[in-house]
């Protein structure tokens, strides 16, 4: 049964994005009684990685920033309209980017992303450790979530 869900739609630009992380990191945050603060930082780590990620490698179409908290855990997902799957290799130390995949590695239980219709979805899941109230709590603007 879901407890927690944020869903809202990401315009493709950096100013977009970072708005976006701030949003879901606080919706995440908002929950906090329910999550360590270990979890919540890693949480908002991949969180950012993920929507960063959507913004810079999609050239148009929608993406939409979608966290869950329910029994089986905390689910960050990002869907966006590029098949472009995200290659994972070993970053340049030259470079500025190239980590966000090795930092969701690190930091997630599980990782990955699955086709759609319309693109993928890349995700990350974290364990939950203390038991969920049985109260829900929704926030979901512009899309079906």
């Amino acid at each position: 049964m879901e407890v927690h869900q944020i869903c809202f739609p990401v315009a493709g630009t950096r100013a977009a994005a970072a708005s976006a992380r701030q949003q879901l990191a606080a919706g995440i945050r908002a929950w906090g009684a329910l999550l360590d603060p270990e979890l919540l930082d890693s949480a908002e780590l991949v969180a950012a990685e993920l929507i960063t990620n959507a913004v810079r490698h999609t050239n148009d179409g929608p993406i939409v920033a979608t966290a869950r908290l329910n029994s089986d855990g905390l689910l960050i997902e990002v869907t966006d309209a590029s098949p472009n799957v995200p290659r994972v290799g070993l970053p340049d130390t030259e470079k500025e980017g190239g980590r966000g995949l090795f930092l969701i590695a690190a930091l997630a239980d599980r990782h990955g992303f699955d086709p759609t219709p319309s693109g993928k979805r890349c995700w990350a899941q974290f364990k939950v450790s203390a038991p969920l109230p049985p109260h829900r709590a929704f926030q979901c603007r512009g899309v079906d979530c």
